[in-house]
C-alpha cells in the first residue's frame, strides 16, 4: 500500500515557475513508477508526466521543454518543476504510482493515488 500526499500548488503569474512535491509513504518507493497527470474543470484527466524506477522520464508534448520530472528515493518523493507556466496549465495536480512498472501514460496504468493540489496560472 502506497499513500500519496501533494504540495507545492498555488496561483502564479503566467511566465512563473512552481515547484509541485508528491511525498509517498511505504518502503519500496524506489521500485515504482510514479506519474503526474492534471485535471481542468470540464476536461479528462490528462497526462502530464512520468518518471520510472530507473529514473527514465517522459513527458507530454504540451508541457516538453517547460516541465522536469524527478525523484528522490531517500526522501520517497517525486517533484514537479514547472516553468514558463501558462493559463492553460491551470488545473488540479496529482501523482500516482505504478507498483507494476509499466511506464505508462495511461492514468489507468496506475495503482495509487494522492488527492491532488492545485495550479492557477493567472494572465
Amino acid at each position: 500500500q502506497v499513500q500519496l500526499v501533494e504540495s507545492g500548488g498555488g496561483l502564479v503569474q503566467a511566465g512563473g515557475s512552481l515547484r509541485l512535491s508528491c511525498a509517498a509513504s511505504g518502503r519500496i518507493f524506489s521500485m515504482y513508477d510514479m506519474g503526474w497527470f492534471r485535471q481542468a474543470p470540464g476536461k479528462e484527466r490528462e497526462f502530464v508526466a512520468a518518471i520510472s524506477w530507473s529514473g527514465s522520464s517522459n513527458y507530454a508534448d504540451s508541457v516538453k521543454g517547460r516541465f522536469t520530472i524527478s525523484r528522490d528515493n531517500a526522501r520517497k518523493t517525486v517533484y514537479l518543476q514547472m516553468n514558463s507556466l501558462k493559463p492553460e496549465d491551470t488545473a488540479v495536480y496529482s501523482c500516482a504510482a505504478d507498483g507494476r512498472r509499466r511506464n505508462s501514460v495511461r492514468a489507468s496504468a496506475y495503482d495509487y493515488w494522492g488527492q491532488g493540489t492545485q495550479v492557477t496560472v493567472s494572465s
